[in-house]
């Protein structure tokens, strides 16, 4: 059993693959595409928690070795025998944490799209709350929030808005590791500003949440399949940002997918920023097509804004939250809209991962 993990084919490919990216990393030649230094930076980084424990573990392993030799002939090795035992019984547990496969989407950024729903004005002004929410937990760290499209509401919400979220770095636990959550329907419960009885509504908002596409993507876009749209940019109480038609709306035909952007100054900007998020929505939705079996994340992300297909809800008179796929529940919802997704979020990453875990020892047992 000793050394097992630690010689086993997929720890050995692992330990040749981060040498090989340190390797790529130390030359000055790579780091002159951006690009490419990033992805390689990430995984990098991704990898090199597994090697660290696999240097522990071999070290443990052999300490092991050595103390059960040395009990033989003095007994009063035994206790550090067992202590050892102890350890490396630790150490093959993280490793076999770490070794589940990741999302390989999960140092990506992402882009959100939050439109309303059920609940007509209030609805939006939730939206709008939502947006804030995301915003806020991104500045909490350290991430920018750029917003790509809005269709704003006549209170100040939003009809729908699209922004993108984009950490600086190569840590490999990026924003869709922590965003990907959020897809779904997200349910208000509160009463609405223009309700003038006092009682309490309920209504929805939608959040689609998908990885932005990096390096070459294999989805290729014909512009044949292309509708393109162009229209004034609009900003905040729909003054206009620009005094040309630059803001662009691209229909993808085969699809009915419609990705608009009026954030860059020129109207050839918008169509390039528009055309890499259909590519990245394309992407996505291609991802899911092929692995009908992926993760619950992404098969939670609903396409309609029932009320009924919920993923959470905000509850404003009890001050509660409910996450409604893993039984979450937490009475702090103002922490929560003011950025503070640590709980919720936490929670979710740890039923994914328990749920990775049992799969992977289930395919092992079965192979």
């Amino acid at each position: 059993m000793t050394g097992s993990m630690t010689s086993s084919p997929g720890v050995t490919a692992l330990l040749e693959e981060h040498a090989g990216l340190e390797a790529r990393l130390a030359d000055p030649d790579v780091h002159a595409d951006a690009a490419l230094a990033r992805s390689l930076g990430r995984r990098y980084a991704a990898i090199s928690p597994v090697v660290a424990t696999v240097g522990e573990l071999s070290s443990a392993e052999a300490d092991l070795a050595d103390a059960h030799e040395l009990a033989r002939e003095d007994p009063a090795f035994a206790a550090e025998a067992t202590e050892l035992e102890g350890r490396v019984e630790m150490l093959r547990a993280r490793l076999s944490e770490q070794l589940v496969p990741r999302d390989p989407a999960d140092a990506n950024d992402v882009v959100v799209e939050v439109k309303s729903g059920e609940g007509g004005e209030e609805s939006a002004l939730f939206a709008g709350d939502l947006l804030r929410m995301y915003s806020r937990y991104a500045e909490r760290r350290g991430w920018k929030v750029e917003v790509l499209s809005a269709t704003e509401s006549d209170l100040g919400g939003y009809k729908d808005v699209t922004v993108t979220v984009t950490a600086p770095g190569s840590d490999p636990d990026g924003v869709w590791s922590w965003f990907k959550y959020e897809g779904g329907v997200h349910r208000v419960q509160r009463v609405p500003v223009t309700e003038s009885q006092g009682r309490i509504h309920t209504s929805a908002a939608g959040v689609l949440v998908y990885p932005e596409a990096e390096g070459a993507s294999e989805i290729e876009i014909d512009e044949k399949d292309l509708r393109i749209d162009v229209f004034r940019s609009s900003g905040k109480g729909g003054q206009g940002v620009n005094t040309t038609d630059s803001a662009v709306r691209i229909t993808h035909l085969p699809t009915g997918v419609v990705v608009s952007c009026q954030n860059e100054r020129s109207q050839l900007q918008n169509k390039a920023r528009a055309l890499e998020v259909l590519r990245s929505r394309l992407q996505a939705m291609a991802d899911e097509a092929e692995q009908a079996q992926a993760s619950a994340d992404r098969r939670s992300q609903v396409r309609t804004v029932d009320r009924s297909e919920r993923v959470r809800t905000y509850n404003f008179p009890e001050n509660r939250i409910s996450d409604h796929r893993i039984g979450y529940k937490s009475h702090d919802l103002d922490r929560v809209l003011d950025g503070d997704l640590d709980g919720v979020l936490d929670a979710l990453r740890a039923a994914d991962r328990s749920e990775r875990m049992a799969k992977a020892a289930d395919e092992a047992s079965a192979s």
